[in-house]
């Protein structure tokens, strides 16, 4: 073999006398790796569980339950099973939070239910609202985390960035959010109820089915890491997907990662929904300094894994974000490099002028400098629109208005 030098040789040894061999025992596959990766991020998620969805009274919270355990609730009331499909369209389809509302199940009904459920929303702490229309809200639990959701609006319709942890593990740089350590992941109920208080905010109720919504799309780009949140996240995403309930198509719902590789291949099978990828550098040894996660997943396998992703195509691409960093990653070399690194990849690029709050490490590129990064992109046959900053006058940079309420309360 290369590397070795020539063998000595030694004593023929006849067949019959040479010791038996043992089979070299087989390494774990790669498979075998992936799902040993996602079990023990799994068992992590566990560590930051979410508080049980209910009130101090023993009240169950309805809200985040599955279809499933939603019969199995009402059966152990002793209610025939249908009454969950009854209750389901009243939560998700019309948004009534009282049963008294229900119109369709009788008084006593309504009564009993009272009695053991309720069908709750995020305390709203705070709201504001941008002089571009961008509204943020932040929201306590009955626990009293708060996170951050914020409604971007597009003409006659708009997005609702939804978060899926109390702070973060990952420490990008860039993010502010990033700055405030993980304290806990939100359960099912919390991630789903932030889009149903947005509704609320706005009167969309019940569900449109046909005229323009202005809440029209879902990015899950909020605070925290969602694959590092994967069931509670997923659990969210199919309740909002169900066709008789909020009925929201997973080409409206777009699920940003920094890049949990093993997470992203179960992701893909199991929900589908439109993938976007936080970037924000070309090579290992920069992304390994503002995107710290990328020590343990790199570029390569990185875009190994959205290549991977089911669905992608021209007419559904991978959407690459990039936060653009003044004399950082925003030269035309970089752009020409991100050109090379997404080759054969369904793929668009957002480009995100970085949106600084008081003492961030970077400054925002100049937009000249940002226009020329993306010609190189354009050139190339790359849709890189540059994002228009908004929500500035709010504090609209993902954790910023937590982290200045918390230093409010502190005073």
């Amino acid at each position: 073999m290369p590397g070795r030098g020539p063998r000595r040789p030694g004593p023929p040894v006849s067949a019959s006398l040479a010791p038996a061999q043992a089979p070299l025992a087989a390494g774990p596959s790669a498979d075998d790796l992936t799902a040993a990766e996602r079990d023990r991020i799994l068992a992590k998620a566990a560590i930051f569980a979410p508080p049980p969805a209910q009130l101090a009274d023993g009240r169950r919270d309805l809200v985040g339950l599955s279809r499933d355990e939603l019969i199995a609730e009402m059966v152990a009331i002793g209610e025939k099973p249908f009454r969950a499909k009854q209750i389901w369209h009243w939560i998700y389809h019309q948004g009534k939070t009282d049963f008294a509302e229900m119109t369709t199940i009788a008084k006593p009904m309504q009564q009993k239910l009272a009695e053991r459920f309720v069908v709750a929303r995020p305390e709203v702490a705070t709201v504001q609202t941008s002089t571009d229309g961008t509204r943020k809200w932040l929201f306590k639990f009955r626990d009293g985390q708060q996170v951050e959701t914020v409604y971007i609006p597009d003409d006659e319709r708009g997005a609702v960035c939804i978060s899926t942890q109390v702070g973060c593990t990952l420490s990008c740089r860039f993010c502010h959010t990033g700055t405030q350590r993980l304290t806990r992941n939100l359960g099912a109920a919390e991630i789903v109820g932030q889009f149903m208080a947005g509704r609320d905010s706005y009167g969309e109720w019940p569900s449109p089915k046909d005229e323009p919504r202005y809440l029209s799309n879902i990015v899950v780009m909020g605070m925290g890491e969602p694959l590092y949140n994967y069931e509670n996240t997923a659990k969210a995403l199919r309740i909002i997907m169900d066709g008789e309930g909020i009925g929201l198509s997973r080409r409206r719902i777009t699920l940003s990662t920094s890049g949990v590789v093993p997470m992203m291949d179960r992701c893909g099978a199991e929900l589908n929904v439109n993938l976007a990828v936080s970037l924000h550098a070309v090579t290992d040894e920069l992304r390994d300094r503002i995107v710290p996660l990328n020590r343990k997943y790199p570029i390569k396998e990185l875009l190994d894994a959205c290549r991977r992703y089911p669905g992608a195509s021209n007419a559904r691409r991978i959407t690459f974000e990039y936060v653009m960093l003044k004399d950082v990653n925003d030269s035309e070399a970089e752009a020409r490099e991100l050109i090379r690194l997404l080759q054969g990849l369904p793929a668009k690029v957002n480009l995100i002028p970085f949106n600084p709050w008081p003492g961030a490490p970077f400054e925002t590129s100049t937009r000249a400098q940002t226009e020329r990064f993306a010609d190189v992109l354009n050139a190339a046959g790359y849709s890189s629109p540059i994002r228009r900053p908004r929500g500035r006058d709010i504090m609209a940079a993902c954790g910023q208005l937590k982290a200045e309420m918390e230093k409010g309360g502190e005073g």
